[in-house]
């Protein structure tokens, strides 16, 4: 993690830390507020999603949304990535009860995919990768941010994971491409891991159904046997709505 302050401290932070409302964002479908959380180690502002303010998905198990926010923190952390803000599901000390709580990240939000350089494009293969992996449904352009010491972050996670292919994004300059070796070396490392009985399996256990953990390892497995980005397919709802 790039911050000053250790992982395992941001993460206690905001886990435990006395929280107080300051905001909210209205644009979403589901309610989402801002925290300032507090503590000895200083003041640390949080997004936070209650699994009661998430708005019912056809085909998404009711009150899933928040878990599969951290499912992809803690997956992201394994591969070695960092591409997910901090983010931790929270029971205790939260103005609308049980949620998950994730680390605000700075960042200007004018500055997203949608106007981002051509150099700052070609460096957005390892999410790509990671939004495919994950199965990720809403990757609009506002969803990757930069922080101010120019890391990438990927945010908005709630309707990923799922069995069948729901994969929509903004970021298909890939397609076709040979996904680099060091992201397939990565990934070849992480495989072993999501099978049953392996850690870090009982680890996304606690936020996602067993057999979306192994349509998880299924695609893995698929994106190592083709090592190219998938191709945009027309024929399929394939961008998020809205885009931005």
């Amino acid at each position: 993690m790039p911050d000053a302050i250790s992982t395992e401290s941001v993460l206690d932070h905001l886990m435990t830390a006395p929280c107080t409302l300051a905001g909210q964002f209205v644009n979403g479908s589901n309610y989402t507020f801002f925290l300032s959380l507090q503590s000895s180690t200083g003041e640390m502002q949080a997004v936070y999603k209650p699994v009661r303010g998430e708005a019912p998905l056809w085909d998404f198990p009711e009150g899933s949304l928040s878990k599969r926010e951290v499912a992809a923190y803690r997956l992201s952390e394994a591969i070695g990535w960092h591409l997910v803000p901090p983010t931790v599901f929270r029971k205790k000390g939260l103005p609308f009860g049980a949620g998950s709580v994730q680390q605000f990240i700075d960042h200007d939000p004018q500055h997203h995919y949608f106007n981002l350089t051509p150099e700052e494009k070609d460096m957005l293969r390892p999410l790509a990768l990671f939004d495919w992996l994950i199965n990720n449904a809403d990757r609009k352009g506002s969803h990757i941010i930069w922080s101010k010491d120019r890391h990438i972050y990927g945010i908005d996670h709630g309707v990923c994971f799922h069995v069948e292919d729901k994969l929509r994004t903004v970021i298909w300059d890939f397609s076709g491409q040979l996904i680099p070796s060091n992201l397939l070396s990565d990934l070849e490392k992480i495989l072993p891991k999501l099978y049953t009985g392996n850690e870090l399996f009982d680890e996304l256990r606690q936020f996602l159904r067993v057999r979306e953990i192994k349509a998880l390892a299924a695609r893995a497995s698929h994106i190592l046997s083709v090592k190219t980005f998938p191709e945009s397919d027309n024929t399929r709802r394939q961008f998020p709505w809205p885009p931005v």
